[in-house]
């Protein structure tokens, strides 16, 4: 399998969420627009949600997972990023997307390019797949640290 050579931006002309791609590009919409809703209509509501990244640590559930979103959609640093470099493994009723991101970090006077390895797994919620795991990493521990620092 290769990996896929088109981003997936969150700015796609048809978001789909009944297909992988699209549940990813939804996830990047939701997540570049800082739309919380959209956020949470992208997760699995369950306790079995659970996501572990540079800036929340590990967590378990919506109700743990949302206030990492929150507090990076209403800080004053801007981040965006896309997805790529990605391959899209089907599990029956569910996927793992795994790939790389890349973007940008932006505050008052911070500027980071981003570069962080990323897993997503989803899993099917009647006619459309929800995200049930993600995990992210900063591969340069001096990104990762700035990229913290940012938001402290």
């Amino acid at each position: 399998m290769s990996p896929s050579e088109t981003p997936i931006t969150g700015l796609e002309p048809v978001i789909d969420p009944d297909l992988p791609e699209g549940a990813l590009a939804e996830f990047y919409k939701a997540f570049n627009g800082r739309d919380l809703l959209l956020m949470r209509q992208n997760w699995d509501a369950t306790d079995e949600a659970s996501m572990d990244n540079p800036l929340g640590g590990i967590r378990r559930g919506w109700t743990e997972i949302s206030p990492t979103y929150e507090r990076l959609f209403n800080g004053a640093a801007r981040v965006e990023v896309e997805f790529f470099d990605y391959t899209i493994h089907m599990l029956g009723d569910g996927f793992i997307a795994v790939g790389r991101e890349r973007g940008s970090l932006e505050a008052a006077d911070t500027r980071l390019d981003l570069k962080i390895r990323t897993s997503r797994t989803f899993r099917r919620d009647g006619a459309r797949w929800r995200q049930l795991h993600h995990h992210g990493s900063v591969e340069d521990a001096d990104l990762l640290a700035r990229y913290q620092a940012a938001f402290h």
